[in-house]
């Protein structure tokens, strides 16, 4: 990269700056977590068209997740957050139904107790089931009353890498294993890795990671093979809600505007938009979202920056520094021959 952005700051064509002179446009997800409905369609498509093996079939011990945390055998990961508080001035439906309290409340005293009869002392926490006490086949409240009621809403949102402008994974990367397409993405070539690790580090998001059984780092590849023949990702062509959004990021970034103020004037004034600033700690994201919580909720981190963006300070400090110490070693070596 010769741009004096080249590590952090408003980045507008990352693909040319990678030396790409003739590309597409750069393409990106805007995933609208108000529609997100839970199926997991997008994690069972990614792993079928990826051929990424399976990552474990079992409850977590809090909530209907099942995954966890992105991975690298978990490119799409759905997250559950369950909320006693309903969505904004939408309507639930549970207006004439026995809806009880959430579970969430109970939820933590439950896996505390189970966790002393695990393995390991819970080190294994989340690789063996655990008994929640559902599901249930009494109505939610029936025994309570209806006094007890509350009303809640589910979170649920589809995460995924977000293939960074400033793409520290990309920047640290020993072998070249990692580059910057066409598109603007961040793809990993598994038969150039050596399994480092340094991509891990590199990553603020915590996306990219190595699989156990050789080490090499794996994470999503926006379908690179699928773009490259002019169809959209297998998780966008699999959602059926279009809470995942796929196509030119500039004209996602335009309709995730929209929605946000269509939102805003329908009573949800805590939707947001996430990763979608280019003015952000790594330049904007290619996969951003439209969150109804604070970031944190979802497990994301509320100020994501590139962690090479002082890279160049860093030398120069370093460099400064070595100098200074060169100098000083010189005049004892030189005062110390006069004697």
């Amino acid at each position: 990269m010769t741009s004096q952005n080249s590590f952090h700051g408003p980045l507008p064509d990352p693909a040319g700056e990678a030396g790409h002179r003739d590309h597409p446009p750069r393409v990106g997800f805007f995933t609208d977590t108000s529609v997100c409905i839970g199926c997991k369609a997008c994690e069972v498509a990614c792993k079928e068209w990826n051929g990424i093996p399976e990552d474990g079939i079992d409850l977590l011990g809090m909530s209907f997740d099942n995954t966890g945390m992105l991975g690298a055998s978990s490119w799409r990961h759905v997250a559950f957050i369950e909320q006693e508080r309903p969505l904004g001035g939408q309507d639930a439906g549970l207006a004439d139904l026995p809806v009880g309290p959430s579970s969430a409340g109970e939820t933590p005293e439950i896996v505390a107790d189970a966790l002393e009869f695990a393995r390991r002392g819970g080190g294994d926490l989340g690789t063996a089931p655990v008994d929640l006490g559902f599901p249930s086949f009494g109505l939610p409240g029936a025994e309570t009353g209806a006094e007890t009621r509350t009303q809640f809403r589910w979170l649920m949102s589809s995460d995924v890498c977000k293939h960074c402008t400033h793409a520290g994974c990309l920047d640290v990367c020993p072998t070249g294993a990692l580059f910057r397409t066409e598109f603007g993405t961040v793809v990993v070539q598994p038969d150039i890795c050596n399994g480092c690790g340094y991509c891990v580090s590199g990553c603020p998001y915590g996306v990219i990671d190595r699989r156990p059984d050789d080490g090499r780092a794996w994470k999503c590849t926006m379908c690179y093979d699928r773009l490259r023949d002019g169809l959209e990702p297998a998780c966008a062509k699999a959602c059926p809600t279009d809470s995942i959004q796929f196509g030119p990021l500039d004209e996602l970034r335009e309709r995730a505007d929209r929605r946000l103020a269509t939102l805003h004037e329908a009573g949800v004034p805590e939707a947001q938009l996430y990763g979608r600033d280019p003015e952000d700690g790594v330049g904007g994201d290619g996969a951003f979202f439209l969150l109804l919580d604070d970031p944190e909720v979802y497990g994301l981190p509320p100020d994501p920056i590139v962690p090479t963006r002082d890279l160049v300070s860093m030398w120069k400090h370093a460099g400064a520094a070595a100098s200074a110490l060169l100098a000083v070693s010189a005049a004892v070596f030189l005062g110390g021959g006069r004697r």
